[in-house]
C-alpha cells in the first residue's frame, strides 16, 4: 500500500510516517520502480503500535526500545515492565507537579478580588517570583 493508504490504515499521518522512517523507528519502506513508498501490513502494525505508545505518552526513545522488544519474540517481559513502570513514575511526578501548580493558581485566584481595583495578587506573585531568582530586585 502507498503512504496515504498506510496513513489511513494506521491513523498516523504521512508526514509522521516519513519522520518515523527517517529516524529508524519503522523500517525503510520498499519503493516502486517510480520511487513511491510501499508499506506492508507489518509496517502498518508497527505504525499502530507506535501511535498507541505515543497516545500513552512514551518518548520516541522508549518507543524504539518497545518496538525492538515487541519484535523480539524471545524477549523477557521484565524489560517491557521496567520501561512501562519508569514511564508511570514520570507521569505521576508530572501529575503531582501540575496539581501543585493548579493549587497555587487557585489560591492566588481566590485571593484576587476580581473587581475594578488594580491590586492583583496573581500579578504580584508573578512579579515577585521573577525577581526572587536574581537577588537584586531586578527582573530576570
Amino acid at each position: 500500500m502507498n503512504i496515504g493508504e498506510a496513513a489511513k490504515a494506521s491513523g498516523v499521518n504521512a508526514k509522521l510516517i516519513r519522520y518515523y522512517e527517517s529516524i529508524g523507528l519503522i523500517p525503510e519502506a520498499g519503493r516502486t520502480a517510480a520511487g513511491y513508498r510501499v508499506y506492508t501490513a507489518q509496517e502498518v502494525r508497527i505504525l499502530r503500535f507506535v501511535k498507541r505508545a505515543r497516545t500513552l505518552g512514551f518518548s520516541i526513545e522508549r518507543i524504539q526500545a518497545l518496538v525492538g522488544l515487541w519484535r523480539d519474540k524471545h524477549r523477557a517481559s521484565a524489560e517491557v515492565k521496567r520501561i512501562a513502570l519508569e514511564h508511570v513514575d514520570e507521569l505521576e511526578a508530572k501529575i503531582a507537579e501540575m496539581r501543585a501548580m493548579a493549587d497555587t493558581l487557585r489560591e492566588l485566584a481566590d485571593a484576587c478580588h476580581g473587581d475594578d481595583r488594580p491590586d492583583c495578587p496573581i500579578l504580584r506573585d508573578l512579579e515577585e517570583a521573577g525577581t526572587a531568582c536574581c537577588g537584586h530586585g531586578q527582573p530576570a
